[in-house]
């Protein structure tokens, strides 16, 4: 299960449980929060290999890290071959760890071009881009994906051998498939699947790992080699602490509706240091969301947040709160509802 360190082709990583990229949620600050409990690999948002070629300003930003983020990884958006080698050799010049191919965003901006799991639908140009990726660098190049375009298509096993075959180091699978979204349960059948199909590559199980026992779970049931957190995170950057705790056999930690509060004010903090007022503002009301529906007695605070128009505002309302009149013992709600 757990492995400290962990082994990417030549990389060494601190461990195996792994942050994923989230687009339109993990941008830098949100790294901050989670890097802070020493992940084995996180990621960037996911980028377009045609805007980062032509050096859009916005897509770069996106690749914005820190030193003590490393090791980190680039996921790459795509479906042109032609463009794979040149997107990647410009991420290895950025310093990025490990370069990943998408397979697996289900939105239909992404797939309507091919890209994303639109890919799942053509397997042998997913072929040739891992190869054109692979030849251009010398960091670790891996592929994610779902498990197929609908439940008549189920192709994660052939997509293994195919990766394999083009000197991939890892798959990450995802077990829904790009018909059910988010909807549903993920089937980790489907992520079983594929590591039994595998010689050689390492499988990264992901899909409704909201807590240390689903983990636990994941990796008993499909034998993976580790771990893709995503929503999971979401409003709890200490979760990759409390997996490596449950994983280690130590005693887990207890958070108080305090730690909730003061993880929420420095993500602001975060926020706030690194995006314009207003949209550091915009962002602040999901990211409240995140940290306080899974608390009883936020609901007022929850509301309040989404009124809110300034950042002082935010922070003031957080700070004055009465937080001990609060319970995140018991959640509202179940995690897989938060996004």
């Amino acid at each position: 299960m757990l492995k400290r360190p962990f082994h990417l082709g030549s990389l060494k990583l601190p461990s195996n449980i792994f942050c994923a990229p989230l687009a339109g949620c993990s941008d830098l600050p949100f790294r901050r929060m989670t890097s802070a409990y020493q992940p084995g690999l996180i990621y960037c948002e996911m980028i377009k290999m045609d805007a980062l070629v032509r050096h859009d300003p916005h897509t770069y930003r996106l690749l914005d890290f820190e030193a003590d983020m490393h090791p980190i990884g680039a996921q790459l958006c795509g479906s042109k071959p032609g463009l794979a080698g040149k997107s990647a050799k410009i991420l290895e010049e950025q310093g990025v760890d490990v370069i990943e191919l998408n397979c697996g965003c289900p939105v239909d901006k992404v797939t309507k071009d091919g890209s994303g799991s639109g890919l799942l639908r053509n397997l042998p140009l997913i072929g040739e881009i891992l190869v054109n990726l692979i030849a251009a660098v010398k960091i670790p190049v891996t592929v994610k994906i779902r498990a197929g375009w609908d439940e008549e298509s189920i192709v994660g096993p052939e997509i293994v051998q195919i990766a394999e075959k083009a000197g991939a180091q890892a798959i990450a699978v995802h077990g829904r498939t790009r018909e059910q979204g988010y909807k549903g349960s993920a089937n980790w059948d489907w992520i079983r699947d594929c590591k039994q199909a595998a010689k050689n590559i390492l499988v990264i199980g992901n899909g409704d790992l909201f807590d240390a026992a689903s983990v636990e779970r994941m990796f008993s049931h499909t034998g993976c080699d580790a771990v893709l957190l995503s929503r999971g995170t979401f409003g709890t950057p200490w979760i990759i602490e409390d997996i490596y705790r449950h994983l280690s056999g130590e005693l887990s930690v207890s958070r108080t509706p305090y730690d909730y509060r003061d993880a929420l004010l420095q993500h602001l903090e975060f926020v706030s240091l690194y995006h314009p007022p207003r949209k550091a503002a915009m962002d602040l009301r999901r990211i409240g969301c995140w940290y306080l529906k899974k608390g009883q007695g936020t609901r007022q605070l929850r509301e309040l947040l989404n009124k809110s128009r300034t950042l002082e505002e935010i922070r003031e309302l957080i700070r004055n709160y009465a937080w001990h009149e609060t319970d995140f013992s018991t959640p509202e709600v179940e995690a897989s509802t938060l996004l």
